[in-house]
């Protein structure tokens, strides 16, 4: 029986892996090494994987592709997802790893999806926030991928509060921008579209890296109910399982 599941599942190489997707040798080490991947050590220190753990990635990024067109995995080379040894804004321990994840989900740059679209209207609603976005955090930039009452799809990293938002599991709250030192020479405060409040819950794959946030945003100074403040916990727990999920 074992014999028969290794014909049928064959262990890869590093090397091998990367010849399945098209992509360096070093890209499969860096996500295997950040869980995007699921993947075993030797005893000699060497990393492994089954055949089937890359088909399942592969089907995974031509799902979120649109139509006919396969978008390839951006490589360990792209500077979005290197972390910065200069960053002017706060990252989790664990940054590089994060990025790497977050470059194997292929999901920065992706077309819109009704089903994320639904999570941010819900959000918007049961807020009552004029603005209510589904970002992704590159070391460059963070990138919508669903927004409500926000023409910008994507905006500098160093102007992002869910910089912050992602360094911990619980909600991150501001209740007033103007109020806070960290925040109140923040473009995005000074200048259109004026952000006084900010609420944002990480969104985190199965292996628990950050890929960015479900957050709400106001131009008023104010606090959120326990009820709306459990009710964007529980949507963004929706979110972070869609993102695990091919569309």
């Amino acid at each position: 029986m074992n014999s028969n599941f290794i014909e049928e599942d064959p262990i890869l190489t590093t090397s091998e892996a990367a010849r399945m997707l098209g992509v360096a040798t070093s890209t499969v080490q860096l996500w295997m090494e950040s869980g995007a991947i699921e993947s075993w050590k030797t005893p000699g220190g060497h990393r492994r994987t089954r055949q089937s753990h890359i088909r399942a990635l592969m089907n995974k990024v031509s799902g979120q592709a649109g139509g006919d067109e396969r978008r390839a995995p951006p490589t360990p080379t792209d500077p979005e997802y290197l972390p910065l040894a200069d960053a002017s804004y706060p990252s989790p321990a664990n940054e590089a790893q994060r990025l790497a994840a977050l470059a194997a989900s292929n999901m920065v740059d992706s077309p819109g999806e009704e089903r994320f679209d639904r999570i941010v209207r819900l959000a918007s609603m049961v807020t009552d926030s004029p603005i209510a976005l589904i970002s992704l955090l590159t070391s460059k930039r963070q990138w919508f991928k669903a927004r409500i009452g926000l023409a910008a799809q994507q905006t500098p990293r160093e102007w992002a509060f869910c910089s912050h938002a992602i360094l911990n599991d619980a909600p991150f709250v501001v209740e007033d921008a103007m109020a806070d030192a960290r925040f109140s020479g923040n473009p995005l405060v000074l200048a259109d579209p004026h952000i006084r409040f900010y609420a944002g819950v990480p969104l985190r794959d199965s292996s628990g890296m950050a890929m960015g946030t479900l957050c709400v945003i106001d131009r008023e100074p104010r606090k959120l109910r326990a009820a709306e403040l459990q009710a964007l916990v529980d949507l963004a727990a929706i979110a972070a399982d869609e993102m695990s999920t091919p569309a």
